[in-house]
């Protein structure tokens, strides 16, 4: 079987260390160890007796109660903490596909867990998401896309890369299509927390329906990346599941990231990390919308509802990738929109500090006058 290597990450992993002004990554401006210290009232001493031993495979129950706690019915027998919400998405592949079985995603979409299942040769169903209707869910496709064989429906929400939050309505249409065919719902929920429009918490999948796998982790909303702390919440039959592959996978993650997240999530630090966040977030879109603004009719964007992420229409003589490729050479890297299936679009990342943001705004905006008067 031929492999599909998973095109955002080779992108990034190729580039980004290659350009002043990345605007490529995910998540908003990480925190340094001292921010989450000050955060949290801590010195660095605090941790100095940290054991570097192994945790609790599956995460230190503390850690575990700590996560349960943010899901009603839930407990520490729920929840399993991987590297990363990467590993809980090969996990949930290799683990709710079996032979015979296709996934449904919407699109566009965050394209890791299609990816790892296109790879072990299960058939991916694509649902679009309507642009036109500010990437609203089309509920008649979703339908139909749905069949007996259909063992996994695959959403993020907040969505990557749109930014766009799935009403109430939406959310019990994907609940209704899964339950309709037995299938599991595999919600990739990263970006709450992340909210630019709203100070309300996009609301989980957990607890709508039975066969609900909830993702999340440190990486995005929290600015916490390099911890590669990520959670699972699901029943415990299927967590059990996730367990076992997950000792083959990486064994644990480590005591310190334990540590460092149970700090994240205590109920007086993690309000702290939210505002933080959520001022990136809505500053930097405020300052990339002015800049996209200059030029009238290059650019239009669905303002994101979360997220650190804005995917950006333009109107130039030049493919996604070769207008990232310009840019690179101006040392600002952001994502194509070929790398999510979808042309004439950038994935800009802008949860940044205007220290950072402008500049490559500036660079970015060099060059559209340069191709404007190359059209002129």
């Amino acid at each position: 079987m031929s492999f599909q290597p998973f095109e955002i990450e080779a992108y990034l992993s190729r580039y980004e260390q290659l350009v002043r002004y990345n605007y490529a990554e995910s998540g908003v401006q990480p925190l340094i160890l001292g921010e989450l210290l000050a955060l949290a009232g801590r010195e660095p001493a605090w941790l100095a007796d940290t054991s570097l031993n192994y945790p609790e495979v599956n995460g230190s129950r503390a850690l575990r109660e700590r996560i349960a706690s943010r899901y009603p019915g839930a407990d520490a027998d729920n929840v399993l903490v991987t590297v990363g919400a990467s590993e809980a998405n090969l996990l949930a592949a290799t683990t709710l596909l079996e032979s015979g079985d296709e996934v449904v995603a919407l699109c566009p979409t965050y394209l890791q867990f299609t990816g790892i299942a296109a790879n072990l040769g299960f058939p991916v169903r694509w649902v679009p998401l309507r642009e036109a209707a500010g990437w609203a869910l089309d509920v008649d496709a979703l339908n139909a896309a749905m069949t007996p064989r259909t063992r996994v429906l695959a959403v993020v929400n907040p969505n990557n890369p749109t930014g766009r939050i799935l009403t109430d309505t939406e959310m019990d249409a994907l609940v209704a299509a899964a339950d309709g065919v037995g299938a599991w719902l595999l919600a990739d929920e990263v970006y709450s927390g992340a909210e630019r429009d709203r100070d309300t918490e996009t609301p989980s999948f957990h607890g709508r329906y039975q066969r609900v796998l909830a993702l999340n982790g440190l990486s995005k909303a929290y600015g916490l990346p390099g911890l590669r702390i990520g959670w699972m919440v699901g029943p415990r039959e299927i967590i059990e599941s996730l367990w076992r592959r997950h000792e083959y996978a990486v064994v644990s993650t480590s005591a310190l990231a334990n540590r460092l997240a149970l700090l994240a999530l205590d109920d007086a630090v993690r309000p702290r990390i939210i505002h933080r966040t959520r001022a990136l977030v809505r500053e930097g879109f405020g300052l990339l919308e002015r800049h996209l603004a200059r030029h009238e009719g290059v650019f239009s964007v669905v303002p994101p509802q979360a997220s650190a992420l804005s995917f950006v229409r333009y109107e130039l003589p030049l493919s996604s990738r070769e207008l990232a490729a310009r840019l690179r050479d101006q040392e600002v890297l952001t994502v194509p929109g070929e790398c999510f299936g979808m042309d004439r679009h950038l994935r800009i990342a802008s949860a940044l500090p205007p220290e950072i943001l402008v500049p490559g705004l500036e660079r970015l905006n060099t060059l559209v006058e340069s191709l404007t008067v190359q059209q002129g």
